[in-house]
């Protein structure tokens, strides 16, 4: 009789991960830490809108007191500010010099940013830097210089005195981001509107413009935010509430007595201001995101 020799049983080793898994286990880590950071940066980012909140809803005592939350919620605040006609007046000039500043930057921006990027001219590259060199002078050293000839030629304290000078800023601005996504439209679209008969202006028109739709919704909206919240200039060329804007009245807010902290009203005047900028850039959210993406691609 044989012998039957009983091998011992072998135990299955556990299955070794494979590549595939091991760099997706590595990345896993940087993009929680990716998380977390931003989810950090967001919450940072919130607490002052939040507190400007919190206190634009506290009334009386309590605006001295540095609880987080209002333990007596009130809209009186916001109710003074809208019935505060300077305010309002305050409001209607933002708007006018606002939409009047970007209207005019994105027209003369829109052609000069399609000259500097599509056509053939000598020494591009050092206009552009010329164009750009006018956002480096200081607004403090300019501001004084206006004052005197904005009160010789009589555009003190005018809208339109206004206009002039946050356009100045406005211009380079608006022309840089033109000229940088201008660039990335394909020249054989342009050429073939040329072969069909169009005339240099009407391809500008009818194909290039089309096409940079949000590269302008996304240099309209820089403007307009930059000339909204734009004050030195405001303050320098303005002294009665006719020609202020709505960062120079909320600078000259005061209670309604005198005896009364006005931090309240200008937390609520602050949280109305900023309103119009969250609803715009909500609006306008996929175009600003396209126009600020499209100039870093290339095919």
């Amino acid at each position: 009789m044989t012998a039957t020799v009983l091998e011992p049983a072998k135990s299955s080793p556990q299955a070794a991960p494979s590549r595939r898994d091991r760099p997706r286990r590595g990345r896993e880590q940087p993009r929680a830490l990716t998380l977390v950071l931003a989810v950090l940066a967001m919450l940072v980012s919130l607490v002052p809108f939040y507190w400007l909140i919190n206190t634009s809803l506290k009334t009386g005592a309590e605006l001295s007191s540095g609880s987080l939350y209002p333990t007596n919620a009130s809209l009186n605040n916001y109710l003074d500010v809208l019935q505060d006609g300077e305010f309002l007046t305050a409001l209607g000039n933002s708007l006018i010099v606002g939409a009047v500043t970007t209207t005019l930057a994105l027209t003369f921006a829109s052609f000069a940013a399609y000259a500097l990027a599509r056509l053939k001219l000598p020494r591009k590259g050092l206009l552009l830097g010329l164009v750009l060199s006018v956002t480096t002078f200081p607004v403090i050293s300019i501001a004084a210089p206006m004052f005197k000839i904005w009160s010789d030629i009589g555009l003190y304290d005018t809208l339109l005195g206004l206009i002039i000078p946050k356009l100045t800023f406005a211009l380079p601005m608006a022309i840089f981001v033109l000229t940088s996504f201008f660039r990335e439209i394909p020249f054989e679209l342009e050429e073939s509107a040329l072969i069909d008969g169009a005339t240099p202006f009407s391809a500008f028109r009818k194909v290039i413009l089309p096409l940079a739709v949000p590269g302008i919704a996304t240099t309209a909206i820089l403007v307009f935010i930059s000339v909204w919240n734009e004050f030195l200039l405001a303050v320098t060329l303005t002294s009665t509430p006719d020609a202020r804007t709505v960062p120079v009245a909320i600078a000259y807010f005061s209670g309604v007595s005198e005896f009364d902290n006005p931090i309240g009203t200008i937390s609520a005047a602050s949280v109305l201001v900023t309103l119009p900028l969250v609803v715009l850039v909500l609006v306008f959210q996929k175009r600003i995101v396209a126009g600020l993406t499209a100039g870093a691609i290339k095919g």
